[in-house]
């Protein structure tokens, strides 16, 4: 494998039909629907489909997901997508998912986050890399902030979460 998406303990791999049940649990994971926006379960019918259509060129797709592997233990530990890839303005939004708690706060979504933004600015020659995180999201604001993303704006009552709307920040890593 290339060593543009791994590095000494995790790698980022494409989708496998392998991974349906994975996904099927992660996708319909109520609690981790707040952070993904996601109103309603996935059947493994729409999954399969997707996973059928991962292969579609970038541009083509205008997204990429990856699964985050643990090399060692050959462990799916979650993933991390670009979309709205937008080739004209050379940008993408991109998201990350440690999906169990176990594995969170150990450095693997920056690691991860680090390998995609080699991946996007030098292999893809992206321009800039965009995301939308909760003002309450704390520990992923730290995460994207410390890999040098920068709040450029907040977007008021955007997310109805239940009986509340939420605010949340715009972040944006623009390579000087």
């Amino acid at each position: 494998m290339s060593q543009l998406l791994l590095d000494d303990t995790i790698k980022l791999r494409a989708l496998e039909p392998e991974d349906l049940e994975l996904l099927y649990y992660w996708e319909n994971n109520p609690t981790i629907w707040e952070y993904s926006n996601t109103l309603a379960p996935y059947s493994k019918f729409v999954l399969r489909n997707y996973l059928e259509n991962a292969h579609k060129d970038l541009y083509e797709a205008k997204q990429a997901r990856f699964i985050i592997e643990l090399i060692d233990e050959k462990e799916a530990i979650g993933t991390i997508d670009l979309f709205d890839v937008d080739s004209h303005n050379s940008r993408a939004g991109i998201g990350i998912l440690i999906a169990d708690e176990k594995h969170r706060n150990k450095g693997y979504a920056g690691k991860t986050l680090e390998l995609l933004k080699v991946y996007a600015f030098e292999h893809l020659g992206l321009h800039q890399l965009y995301c939308n995180i909760g003002e309450d999201n704390l520990n992923s604001l730290k995460l994207f902030q410390k890999s040098g993303f920068k709040i450029t704006g907040k977007k008021y009552n955007w997310l109805k979460k239940r009986d509340t709307f939420k605010n949340i920040f715009f972040l944006q890593l623009i390579p000087e």
